[in-house]
């Protein structure tokens, strides 16, 4: 079995704090956290992917390789930018595709909570206008949601090939990401996932991606 090794790191950006960073290993499930000045330290093996996420930066993946194990040192640049969300109270439901940026603003929502979050405010005009979050607090709450969500959204993308999406679920290309957000929002896929049991994986997407067809070619009409 190969051994993990620990290999320093240190996250750069330009005008953007970078202490706080979740990094984390998709593989071995481990996190850690970047000090104030963005270094870190964390277990790896040839293969493994780092996923780099904070509420201030762009997610950003970094796959470890020879190179990186070599040198024991691996720099990461990231890229700043401005998450709002549509109500200052924190809640899972209040936390969207959209709001994440995993999805365009105006792509439709197919989930249960995307959906009641979509007619409380889709009526246009202020109605739309977003409010900022504040408070330590309310930070770290979302945070953790955020992380959930990315940890299961890394896991499905590393599953299957675009193609796969495209060829044989006949999931249109611009719906993609959508279509994964839908799934990790089923009970039963999120925790196949977790468990990293690709066999039920399978299995239960092509019940979504069906389901998921009906909604569009409905709302298509």
């Amino acid at each position: 079995m190969e051994h993990s090794l620990e290999i320093k790191g240190q996250i750069i950006a330009d005008s953007v704090a970078v202490d706080g960073v979740s990094i984390l290993n998709v593989d071995s499930q481990k996190t850690v956290f970047s000090t104030g000045d963005g270094s870190f330290i964390i277990a790896v093996k040839l293969g493994d992917v780092l996923l780099f996420s904070a509420l201030n930066l762009e997610t950003v993946r970094r796959k470890i390789d020879e190179k990186d194990l070599k040198s024991g040192y691996i720099k990461v640049a990231v890229l700043a930018k401005s998450i709002l969300l549509k109500e200052v109270i924190v809640n899972e439901s209040s936390i969207s595709a959209e709001s994440l940026g995993i999805i365009p603003y105006g792509q439709k929502k197919y989930s249960p909570a995307e959906r009641r979050l979509y007619t409380a405010t889709s009526g246009g005009g202020i109605d739309g206008l977003l409010n900022t979050i504040s408070g330590r607090k309310a930070m770290i709450k979302k945070e953790i949601i955020v992380e959930k969500k990315e940890q299961l959204l890394a896991k499905i993308d590393m599953l299957f090939e675009d193609s796969y999406y495209i060829e044989t679920l006949k999931i249109p290309e611009l719906y993609i990401k959508g279509f994964q957000y839908y799934c990790i929002e089923d009970a039963a896929m999120a925790n196949a996932l977790r468990i990293k049991n690709k066999s039920m994986a399978l299995f239960l997407i092509v019940k979504l991606a069906e389901k998921y067809n009906e909604i569009v070619t409905l709302e298509s009409k």
